[in-house]
């Protein structure tokens, strides 16, 4: 069965890009994608953003991917990683929920982002300002509830809201969570089996946090 699921896991990647990368300087090292990631958001809050030309890219990215770095991002509008790092097409393979949490489905992609796509980072991208969190955590103080499915992802954010309030902290509670939200995703990727984990084992994959501030669009590493 191990066998067959990496002779089908070969197959996908085949289709991913058939003889050799789309994008050749995408093949990075973790650290060499962590640093590029913020010099781009570097550009992007100085207002240097590079010029594109999506149709310069276009024909060797219809046969194929290799972005340099997953993200997993909070739904929020205001947040866009193609943007806040100042990246185009092919470069980033971007997971999106609000409260940027892992869920079974976003494992799933991320696993696919590092098996197939050979993809050497992970950041789980928080922002200032969280309406998931805040809401947890009126539900944590409040005892406020929400219609639909959205109380799902509440329950899934109290964790690090119970733990942010159980605590010491700087700031409001609602700073404090979403900073141990992010902490609590990103181990929770780390420890992820059977693939991510061993991709960090033998540094094949790094999993970092960031968080992307409103005000300035500036990025700053987390843990």
């Amino acid at each position: 069965m191990g066998a067959f699921s990496l002779l089908g896991l070969s197959a996908v990647a085949g289709v991913a890009y058939a003889k050799s990368p789309p994008k050749p300087g995408n093949v990075l090292s973790p650290d060499e994608a962590i640093k590029r990631l913020m010099e781009g958001n570097e550009r992007y809050t100085s207002g240097k953003t590079q010029s594109r030309s999506f149709a310069s890219t276009r024909a060797a990215l219809a046969s194929g991917q290799n972005p340099y770095a997953s993200i997993l991002s909070c739904a929020d509008s205001r947040v866009s990683p193609e943007l806040c790092f100042d990246e185009e097409r092919g470069d980033l393979f971007v997971t999106r929920v609000a409260g940027n949490y892992v869920t079974a489905d976003i494992l799933a992609s991320l696993e696919y982002g590092v098996a197939v796509l050979n993809t050497p980072l992970i950041m789980v991208l928080g922002h200032t300002r969280c309406g998931a969190v805040g809401a947890t955590v009126s539900a944590l103080e409040k005892q406020a509830e929400f219609p639909g499915h959205i109380q799902g992802i509440v329950t899934a954010l109290m964790p690090a809201v119970r733990a942010a309030a159980a605590g010491p902290h700087k700031g409001t509670l609602l700073q404090a969570a979403t900073i141990e939200n992010i902490k609590q995703n990103v181990q929770r990727l780390q420890e992820a089996t059977p693939i991510l984990s061993k991709a960090v084992q033998t540094n094949q994959l790094k999993v970092v946090g960031g968080l992307y501030d409103l005000e300035t669009g500036r990025i700053e590493r987390v843990g």
